[in-house]
């Protein structure tokens, strides 16, 4: 591929100042270092020579895309690296744990609600039929991550919450208290705004860009398990996957 490309400059050169700028703060971010404070807007305009609303419009970028943390009166600092959660049947929890992060949830929401009918028909239960919805906020060493609502079959798993520990992995718990094997899933993946409400739950701003995958989990013998809804903060979190040819 074109290196001209893949630095992001098109083939007549011409970039937007802002754009120059931000490359130039790239390098700066990695010689800083995790956690560093950036100099002041009016120091970065000096250096680069180009006015403070240039600065302004790089650093917003960059903060959108979770290099960059802004807080009010503080300043604004060298964001740590994202975290990369795998795409596949595996744990939030361990996968948090693999990166060497604390994992963690705060509970929203546990009610038995009916179904509506699209969860009806995708968990195979008739509609009206109750199902637990257990909505989180998923937390990696304490900072809001992403925001999961679980809908499981009231009437398959009638003592799911007894002994679970809602700040915890029930990707687990089901597996262990039902003797359950997630063994396939069906996920779509898109790019959304968050709502308000879901920006007051993470803390964020709502023009932070989030990623929503929707999941369908099936055992082993091909009944399905849940139906998942996680939205995830896109200055945060990645995805990555291992494809291989079958």
């Amino acid at each position: 591929m074109n290196s001209a490309v893949d630095a992001g400059v098109p083939s007549h050169g011409r970039i937007p100042k802002h754009y120059a700028v931000k490359a130039e703060l790239l390098s700066l971010l990695a010689e800083l270092g995790v956690g560093a404070l950036l100099p002041a807007e009016r120091e970065l305009a000096a250096t680069y020579g180009v006015a403070r609303s240039t600065v302004r419009q790089a650093l917003q970028e960059l903060t959108i895309e979770g290099r960059l943390k802004a807080f009010r009166g503080r300043g604004t600092f060298v964001a740590a690296p994202k975290l990369i959660q795998p795409l596949g049947l595996v744990s939030y929890t361990e996968a948090v744990r693999e990166q060497g992060r604390r994992p963690g949830r705060q509970v929203v929401t546990i009610e038995s609600v009916p179904a509506g009918s699209a969860h009806a028909a995708e968990l195979r239960i008739p509609a009206q039929t109750h199902v637990y919805h257990l909505e989180r906020i998923l937390l990696a060493d304490d900072e809001p991550l992403g925001l999961e609502s679980t809908y499981l079959p009231v009437r398959r798993f009638p003592d799911l919450l007894d002994g679970f520990d809602p700040t915890t992995s029930l990707y687990r718990h089901v597996s262990t208290r039902y003797g359950l094997v997630y063994t396939e899933a069906r996920e779509r993946i898109e790019t959304v705004l968050s709502t308000p409400r879901d920006a007051q739950l993470l803390g964020i701003n709502p023009a932070v860009p989030m990623l929503l995958i929707q999941r369908l989990s099936f055992d082993q013998r091909g009944e399905p398990i849940e139906r998942v809804r996680s939205l995830y903060r896109g200055d945060r979190i990645g995805f990555e996957t291992v494809l291989r040819v079958d």
